[in-house]
């Protein structure tokens, strides 16, 4: 059994980690944090966990936490990286579910995230948390960056294409649409049902932050520079991601369909649909599930994959509860034997 924390407790990741981990058996759940909510019971805020969760939300503290085996930070972005060195340096093991350890460039990760980045000697210690992709290497690490939702979605559904140089790498084109939930539980007029409810829109289309995140990790794998359009959209849902990602081939693709199903094949969380289908989002929703589908339209040079995930449970919580698993050799997919919510 294992102790673990979760610093910010009260947005939709945190909530998603509480009600993954309160399942799972081999972890008790010692610390959850929250300056607005300190002194209240979590299971007071949130009836859902009742019967489930009697810790009450405190302030968080560096020696409060130090009683946890793993400290998840569910925190805006700039927060863990205040807090990892001594955590770290007291022997718990952090997984931050915010960018601060993504990016292994510490100007660039200022540039996108607008500030000077507190411990940057770390970054380098990091390990991002793609389990299909690093997998060894997050058995081995105690600061785990996992990775964010549209990242997730795009690299999974390009990766097994770039390993084996069947499409080119300079003209990637990723059009990816996010239920409302990814911006976070705060309140703001962009995010109120009137304003979302009946319309679709694009957004950030000059730059996202997410957009050096995935090219880093297209390029670590791929070992060529990256050329990637990403523009993401907002649709009027609460969870879900959908990528439909575009490549130009540059090889011999009769077999891209056994391609993929033999990549993913002893992948628990990835599953590679039949030829010619078409994912819904609320085929995963609720799930630590990717589904993928490989389409080739017209029979013409352009391949065409579709990849959906729930924001918050792959590109997320759960994710980082998956690599919970691998860190203290748990089983993968302990805690996270979740059947997507139909309808």
């Amino acid at each position: 059994m294992i102790r673990a924390g979760i610093v910010g407790g009260t947005g939709y990741t945190g909530v998603e980690l509480l009600r993954i981990l309160v399942l799972h058996s081999d972890v008790e759940i010692e610390v959850v944090t929250s300056r607005s909510d300190a002194g209240q019971r979590v299971d007071a805020l949130y009836p859902s966990l009742r019967g489930l969760c009697d810790v009450t939300f405190t302030v968080p503290d560096v020696d409060e936490l130090a009683s946890c085996d793993v400290v998840f930070f569910a925190t805006p972005n700039g927060t863990a990286m205040l807090m990892a060195e001594q955590l770290l340096a007291r022997n718990v093991k952090v997984i931050d579910l915010s960018a601060d350890f993504r990016i292994k460039d510490d100007k660039e990760w200022s540039k996108w995230y607008g500030m000077d980045h507190a411990c940057p000697d770390l970054i380098g210690e990091a390990v991002y948390g793609l389990p299909e992709v690093n997998r060894e290497a997050i058995k081995q690490t105690n600061l785990l960056a996992c990775p964010g939702c549209y990242p997730t979605a795009v690299q999974l559904g390009f990766l097994p294409l770039l390993e084996n140089s069947l499409i080119d790498a300079s003209r990637l084109i990723a059009d990816v649409k996010s239920g409302v939930s990814g911006a976070g539980r705060k309140a703001q007029v962009s995010a109120l049902m009137s304003e979302t409810g009946e319309s679709f829109k694009a957004y950030a289309v000059a730059g996202h932050r997410h957009l050096p995140e995935i090219t880093q990790g297209l390029e670590l794998v791929s070992h060529q520079s990256i050329g990637l359009t990403f523009v993401p959209h907002l649709t009027p849902m609460i969870r879900g991601i959908h990528a439909t990602l575009y490549g130009q081939v540059t090889g011999n693709v009769k077999e891209v369909q056994a391609l993929y199903e033999q990549h993913y094949q002893n992948e628990m969380f990835v599953d590679v649909l039949p030829q010619g289908a078409h994912p819904d989002t609320r085929n995963v929703r609720g799930s630590n599930n990717c589904q993928i589908a490989i389409h080739q339209p017209q029979g013409s040079n352009t391949l065409v994959i579709l990849s959906v995930i729930d924001n918050l449970v792959k590109g997320a919580a759960g994710q980082a509860v998956q690599n919970m698993n691998l860190m203290f050799n748990f089983a993968e997919n302990k805690g996270l034997k979740l059947v997507p919510l139909y309808p």
